[in-house]
């Protein structure tokens, strides 16, 4: 236990004085949130991900999402102080090495990047179905594809980025519109329905959905608006971060959860039976209340929305794995590598290490990457609200930062809710992610541990040193 809970200020190790690749801060709030809103990707989010809820949770679908956004309020809360705290392109696991110890920390790195490595090819594979009307297209090929796309694009510059993703937003937020305006516009069924909790069953039959599916379900409701926490791993290029971070997040968890819950809500009330709506079609919906055009309009800005998201989470996830290299995570020459700057001041080597192993995973078992994933979402959270209950000992106590109300009651209770929605998810899904991370801690143990003035020295950037 000594490891994991440590005084912060053993914990961060000052950045060498030679040698300390720096970003650029060439962002503000707005350029920050459109990156981070594209992460979150709520168009490509509602059309790929949300489906498998309706498949499961049916009429229940709107209030399993809008419970998990309540509990994102909370998680935002820790978030925007702890990036604003600590803000360092190393995110989650950054905060966590300095205010819960080293081990801690690098247990949510893990976390962090089996979410980082999986979520753009779950995204990235929605593209096949959404470019049907124009092209016929290989589900696990197309992801691939959107990937090495998304990587070619993560090399340029963050300012460039900004103003491409920012275009496709538009776009994106325009589908998601058109959705919920012809969901609202065609409605079967009154608002007393988003309560009915029922789903298509068997022959035709109806099933009621549990209390216990809607908490199992509250797994992937989480990774719905997971997105929000960009503007920490981007701190260190934003402008002014100890505003601008708590800023950034949560305008983003507010703009993205009403981007995809008004269509979620729509889509339940508009869906001709409760069988299409178990069916989970989004497209074949659209069209039914428009017409063929529309329906491929839509269909198209989702898939630049999948393309988008591909590009920021890929961006995202190379500042991830470079600030891992730059904490010494690794032996000396994968730090040295992982760490190199591009002529664009983008980390082009991590930028490959992420894409390229992403458009792998495009050929990987669906279902599987949605359960880790759900997991490992649920984990990092978990971890977080721990490092905001111990953000006010010591001298990050009196350190200029964005602070939370209701501390710390806020991180006592999404800890518990957490745990408890950890405890409710499938035993398989939890054994993948639980070996992975014994995997990790062994790693650890056997080579970080024994080596610990020269390995996993996490570090503040020096314009944001307490």
């Amino acid at each position: 236990m000594t490891d994991t809970l440590r005084p912060a200020d053993t914990v961060v190790a000052q950045a060498p004085e030679h040698g300390h690749a720096k970003l650029n801060r060439s962002i503000g709030v707005v350029g920050g949130t459109l990156l981070t809103l594209s992460c979150v990707t709520p168009a490509s989010t509602l059309f790929v991900v949300v489906p498998d809820l309706f498949g499961s949770l049916g009429t229940a679908t709107a209030l399993t999402i809008a419970i998990g956004s309540l509990l994102c309020v909370a998680v935002a809360f820790c978030y925007s102080e702890l990036g604003t705290l600590i803000p360092s392109a190393g995110g989650e696991y950054a905060i966590v090495s300095t205010l819960a110890g080293r081990l801690a920390g690098w247990l949510v790195f893990v976390l962090s990047l089996l979410v980082v490595m999986i979520v753009p090819p779950v995204i990235a594979m929605g593209t096949a179905d959404y470019l049907a009307p124009v092209v016929h297209l290989d589900p696990s090929l197309a992801g691939a594809g959107v990937m090495l796309l998304a990587t070619l694009a993560g090399l340029l510059d963050l300012r460039a980025n900004a103003w491409i993703t920012g275009v496709f937003l538009v776009l994106e937020v325009i589908a998601a519109a058109v959705v919920a305006l012809l969901g609202f516009t065609h409605a079967e069924r009154g608002p007393s329905s988003l309560l009915s909790l029922q789903v298509a069953g068997a022959h035709g039959g109806t099933d009621s959905v549990t209390a216990m599916l809607v908490v199992s379900g509250l797994a992937i409701a989480l990774f719905v608006t997971q997105g929000f926490s960009t503007a920490v791993y981007l701190s260190e290029e934003l402008e002014h971060p100890r505003r601008n971070v708590a800023r950034t997040v949560l305008a983003t968890l507010a703009i993205s959860t009403v981007i995809i819950l008004v269509p979620v809500v729509s889509i339940t009330l508009g869906a001709s039976d409760l069988s299409q709506l178990t069916g989970g079609d989004i497209s074949s919906m659209v069209t039914a209340w428009s017409d063929s055009a529309v329906g491929t309009f839509v269909s198209l800005c989702v898939a630049l929305a999948i393309i988008n998201a591909g590009i920021v989470m890929v961006i995202q996830n190379s500042r991830v794995l470079f600030a891992s290299a730059r904490d010494k995570a690794w032996p000396q020459l994968v730090n040295d590598v992982f760490s190199k700057l591009g002529r664009f001041g983008s980390p082009w080597v991590a930028t490959l290490a992420v894409g390229v192993p992403g458009a792998l995973l495009c050929f990987v078992n669906l279902d599987t990457l949605y359960g880790v994933t759900g997991v490992s979402v649920t984990g990092m959270y978990l971890l977080v609200a721990v490092a905001a209950l111990l953000s006010r000992r010591g001298t990050h106590k009196h350190t200029p930062a964005w602070r939370m109300p209701l501390w710390p009651a806020m991180p006592v209770l999404l800890i518990a809710v957490l745990a408890y929605i950890l405890t409710q998810q499938e035993t398989s899904y939890l054994l993948w992610t639980g070996g992975i991370t014994a995997a990790a801690t062994l790693y650890w143990a056997l080579y970080l541990r024994p080596r610990k003035e020269t390995r996993w020295l996490v570090s503040i950037p020096e314009d944001a040193q307490p």
